[in-house]
């Protein structure tokens, strides 16, 4: 197929290079020339704009950080949507507010472009080894037909709904996934300052019903003070805020998630932003000393 692909970072880079090694014929665009020459240099086509880009493929993925960014490049401008014919299907793997995601897909459609959006879970090593998780939603039949090429990138596909139901399945799954990495540093947190060794007390939990891949990962991270990042902080921060002004809308009162957040806030003042949320444990360990005390 002829596929285009934007959004080429620590996600997008590996999952366009999937789709190329699997046959198919891709193009990208990037803001930045230098972000899209490792994929030049694979054999992708560089577009201009992504107009240009739409007009030359049936399907187009996105992976972008913000959601202005995703709408902005959709529908402004010189965007996929001045380009992409009708028939053609944009799928947006990047995490964005579901109601941005229903009015893209609105928007879209009255082209004749049909969306999905595909959040996708599993971080860069699962971009790399093509294990995504991928929470669609939009059109049951248009994701049949975009499924082939969803399955280049990851393992578990689900269909959770109409469009913007795949955004609220990733806010789902970040505001559990962050909570458990606040859990795990805050377990090591009482671990150290009670005397006890964190590395034993992780490899014992790891054995129990406490056991989890957060606590695995982000454990680990934890014990070896490990924190450069695999996925920026400054991301689930960002998620973060999207999950709750979602359950602002919908009148849902989420507690712990809100707690979990004034801890991303605190990590984002900090300046940790762009290292790992296991500097969780960080925030931490600075409580009661004010805000980013040396």
């Amino acid at each position: 197929m002829k596929v285009g692909f934007i959004g080429l970072g620590v996600m997008g880079r590996p999952m366009a290079l999937h789709l190329l090694k699997a046959g198919h014929e891709l193009a990208v665009w990037a803001r930045r020339p230098q972000t899209a020459a490792p994929l030049a240099a694979a054999g992708a086509a560089v577009c201009a704009t992504p107009a240009e880009l739409g007009r030359r493929c049936a399907v187009v993925f996105t992976v972008i950080t913000a959601s202005a960014d995703v709408e902005a490049v959709a529908l402004g401008t010189d965007g996929l949507g001045e380009g992409m014919a009708p028939g053609s299907v944009l799928v947006d793997c990047s995490t964005i507010a579901p109601d941005v995601a229903r009015r893209i897909a609105v928007t879209l459609a009255a082209k004749g472009i049909a969306m999905v959006d595909a959040p996708v879970s599993g971080g860069a090593q699962g971009a790399i080894d093509a294990t995504l998780a991928i929470m669609a939603g939009g059109d049951a039949a248009v994701l049949e037909r975009v499924r082939p090429l969803l399955e280049c990138l990851g393992r578990r596909i689900v269909h959770v709904g109409e469009s913007g139901a795949g955004q609220v399945a990733k806010a789902c799954n970040q505001m559990i996934m962050v909570a458990a990495i606040q859990a795990a540093a805050e377990a090591l947190r009482l671990a150290a300052a009670s005397g006890v060794d964190c590395a034993k007390v992780k490899e014992a939990l790891a054995g129990g019903s406490a056991a989890s891949r957060v606590l695995e990962i982000m454990g680990e991270r934890m014990v070896r003070r490990d924190f450069a990042a695999g996925i920026e902080a400054r991301l689930h921060h960002k998620d973060f805020a999207i999950l709750l002004e979602a359950a602002r809308k919908a009148g849902v009162p989420l507690p712990l998630a809100a707690q979990v957040g004034q801890q991303l806030n605190a990590l984002m003042a900090c300046g940790w932003g762009k290292d790992d949320t296991a500097s969780l444990l960080r925030v931490l360990e600075r409580s009661g000393e004010g805000p980013c005390a040396a």
